[in-house]
């Protein structure tokens, strides 16, 4: 509304306002035109009031036309020099056969050769990643296959400039990009500590940011560490600057870097700026969304500005994983249809991540455990402690195999010449396999091959092997899962007591297909260590054939712990035996020696 008027008033030219619906423009945007046109500089420039219609007004002897996005009659009728679109995302993407409205506006304006289109939006549906500059650290909204975003202002915001609004941290002084993924708050929990779902109420008081490049904790409504009368979000805008992929910010908030070359200027910002909602608002919105069965989109579009993705391209909304979990039991028991147990885990540098499932007649689950090990993954003392957990029995059941991911290496290769990972797989030759997972398409799930590693100082040509698994295969089968019809036979089972934190990290990665068809999993929360895990299961399940367990008496439950072995053996590890009793030819891996 401002620009339109300093524009009327200072260079005037036929405009063009576009609002979403008819509705929209008559009760809502145009009295408050009016106002503008009674209270402001712009009263001595209006034409008679006998000239001014509903949808037409004449102002310093140029037309101003309010049209919505249902008539396409308003958009074609006079050509104007300047065109303001408002709630684009809301605008039919085929005006009444007429084609894109975005485009009919545009084509209104080829007579001024110095026209400009400006157009804002809530975003709405579409999946998108962030990626990390290399140089500055920002991180921006990458760009994205056209077809996998719906909202039309998102598709146009991506093929400009891309600027994104940045500001600096009050204890810090980084700057960073707020986003919804830098938002936190408390949960309630019980007596023993166990996280317990978000409440409404608790989010509105604890909500605060957490700083992505130092951790720092950010409330809104503290005193600012500038002005007294300021709160630390007013001392954040007031430093805040615009900036684009390829450039960075330095403590003094100046942007460096060449400005993209584009004769588009697209710009972005997180509802969290926003000076009329705290982040306490934000959050207590979104929470009551998810927990009540509220409308997450409006939550996440209006709140954040930023896109709603159901699920994350075909993945499934946490609340759906959560409805995975079963009456029946609670984290730490085993229900009496579990015949195998599986361990897998995820390698961090200060933590080891596993869940343990166990299996029943065809394929069916239960998760079992999802914890974490502390301690730097580079000394000795955390994979004592892991190799406690893989040779435990859970109530009298022993581990059928142990996969862990060896994407990460623990340590310096110069200070831990020796691969923890490979080291571990090793300690245990019968039990653990070391995987690791492939970002591009397989032409099997699971691939088998002998690497070379060091014991000792000593390298063994060979004295491994390592499974490679086809990440976006197994991904798949965990979303596949979470939906899988509960009470049928392969049916995937969470506790009564599944954490919040553990449902978000299944759902935590989202399939797309990036510019050129390739397909890829983007994330949509930080963390994702259980989605990795999980991932590992549905390779265990292949690799045991357990989708060929029958129904029967469950087996006999030992009461005495396996003893690990003392020390790690230094010679190529011997396969896994296959079983002495005779197996049919379509069991997985049968007797042969190679796993496929």
């Amino acid at each position: 509304m401002d620009l339109m008027g300093t524009r009327l008033d200072t260079q005037p030219v036929p405009i063009i306002y576009v609002g979403p619906s008819k509705q929209f423009i008559t009760t809502q945007f145009e009295p408050r035109l009016d106002d503008l046109m009674k209270n402001t500089d712009l009263k001595e420039l209006c034409a008679p009031k006998s000239k001014q219609l509903k949808t037409k007004k004449i102002i310093n002897g140029v037309t101003l036309r309010l049209a919505h996005g249902g008539s396409s009659t308003a958009m074609k009728s006079d050509p104007f020099g300047v065109a303001y679109t408002d709630e684009v995302d809301e605008l039919k993407a085929n005006l009444k056969g007429q084609g894109d409205p975005v485009g009919l506006i545009d084509a209104r304006g080829d007579t001024y050769p110095d026209f400009v289109h400006a157009i804002t939006s809530t975003p709405s549906r579409g999946v998108v990643e962030v990626e990390t500059d290399p140089e500055s650290g920002l991180e921006f909204w990458s760009e994205s296959d056209p077809e996998e975003i719906e909202s039309t202002v998102w598709r146009l915001w991506q093929s400009g400039t891309r600027y994104h609004w940045a500001w600096p941290c009050p204890h810090c002084r980084e700057y960073f990009i707020p986003r919804f993924a830098c938002m936190a708050w408390e949960k309630p929990k019980t007596p023993d500590g166990r996280e317990l779902p978000s409440k409404a109420n608790l989010a509105l008081k604890t909500a605060h940011l957490v700083c992505p490049v130092n951790g720092c904790l950010i409330y809104d409504e503290e005193p600012s560490p500038g002005e007294a009368f300021e709160t630390t979000k007013e001392w954040m805008n007031a430093r805040g600057v615009y900036v684009a992929p390829g450039q960075s910010i330095d403590q003094d908030g100046n942007v460096i870097g060449e400005s993209p070359d584009n004769w588009t200027l697209s710009y972005w910002v997180s509802g969290l700026c926003s000076p009329f909602k705290s982040w306490g608002d934000r959050a207590a919105a979104y929470v009551e969304a998810v927990r009540g069965g509220g409308d997450v989109q409006a939550a996440k579009n209006q709140g954040f500005g930023e896109l709603y993705s159901p699920g994350g391209g075909s993945a499934p909304e946490w609340a759906e994983v959560a409805a995975c979990a079963s009456d029946d039991y609670v984290m730490g028991e085993v229900v009496g249809d579990v015949k195998r147990v599986t361990l897998t885990a995820d390698v961090q540098k200060d933590r080891i991540i596993y869940t343990v499932r166990g299996w029943g007649a065809h394929g069916t689950s239960w998760l079992i455990e999802a914890s974490e090990i502390y301690g730097q993954t580079e000394e000795q003392e955390v994979w004592d402690m892991f190799a406690n957990v893989v040779t435990d029995l859970y109530d009298g059941l022993p581990l059928s195999l142990v996969l862990v991911d060896s994407g990460y290496r623990p340590g310096k290769k110069f200070v831990v010449p020796e691969h923890r990972v490979y080291a571990f797989a090793r300690r245990f030759p019968n039990l653990v396999r070391a995987t690791k997972g492939s970002s591009s398409a397989m032409t099997k799930p699971v691939v088998t091959s002998k690497i070379d590693v060091m014991v000792n100082g000593k390298e063994i040509k060979g004295g491994l092997e390592l499974l490679r698994l086809d990440t976006d295969y197994f991904k798949s089968w965990v979303q596949q899962k979470v939906r899988w019809e509960k009470g049928s036979p392969g049916a995937w089972y969470l506790p009564q007591d599944i954490s919040e934190a553990y449902c978000k990290q299944i759902v935590s990665e989202a399939r797309i297909k990036a510019p050129g068809g390739k397909v890829k999993w983007v994330q949509r929360n930080k963390e994702n260590h259980f989605l990795d895990c999980e991932s590992m299961q549905g390779a265990a399940q292949l690799i045991l054939n357990l989708t060929k367990l029958r129904d029967g008496p469950p087996p006999v439950r030992r009461a005495v712990r396996e003893e690990q072995p003392v020390a790690p053996p230094v010679e190529a590890p011997a396969r896994p035996q296959a079983n002495t009793a005779p197996r049919p030819s379509s069991v997985w891996n049968g007797g042969r020696k190679s796993i496929w």
